[in-house]
C-alpha cells in the first residue's frame, strides 16, 4: 500500500514557477515508477510527466517538455515536479500518482493517487 500526500501548488502569474512535491510513504519507493497527472475542470486526466524507479528516465508530456521538470528523491520518498514558463493552460488539479515497476502514461494504469493540489495561473 502507498500513501500519497502532494504539496506546493498555489497560484502563480504567467511565467512564474512552482515546485509541487509528493510525499510517499509505504515500503519500497523505488520500485515504483512516479507519474504527474493534471485535470482541469469538465476534462479528465491529462499525462504530463513521469519518471522510472531510479530517476534516471523521465517522459513528458509534448507540452511540457522544456517547460516542467519531474525529479525523486528515494531517500526521503518524494517526487517534484519543477514547472517553469507556466501558462493559463497549466491550471488544473495536479496529482501524483505510483505504478508498480512498469511506466505508463495511461492515468488508469497507475494504482495509487494523491488527493491533488490546486495549481492556478492568471494571465
Amino acid at each position: 500500500q502507498v500513501q500519497l500526500v502532494e504539496s506546493g501548488g498555489g497560484s502563480a502569474q504567467a511565467g512564474g514557477s512552482l515546485r509541487l512535491s509528493c510525499a510517499a510513504s509505504g515500503r519500497h519507493f523505488s520500485s515504483y515508477v512516479m507519474g504527474w497527472f493534471r485535470q482541469a475542470p469538465g476534462k479528465g486526466h491529462e499525462f504530463v510527466a513521469a519518471i522510472n524507479g531510479k530517476g534516471d528516465s523521465t517522459d513528458y508530456a509534448d507540452s511540457m517538455k522544456g517547460r516542467f521538470t519531474i525529479s525523486r528523491d528515494n531517500a526521503k520518498n518524494t517526487v517534484y515536479l519543477q514547472m517553469n514558463s507556466l501558462k493559463p493552460e497549466d491550471t488544473a488539479v495536479y496529482y501524483c500518482a505510483a505504478r508498480f515497476r512498469a511506466a505508463a502514461v495511461v492515468a488508469s494504469q497507475y494504482e495509487y493517487w494523491g488527493q491533488g493540489t490546486q495549481v492556478t495561473v492568471s494571465s
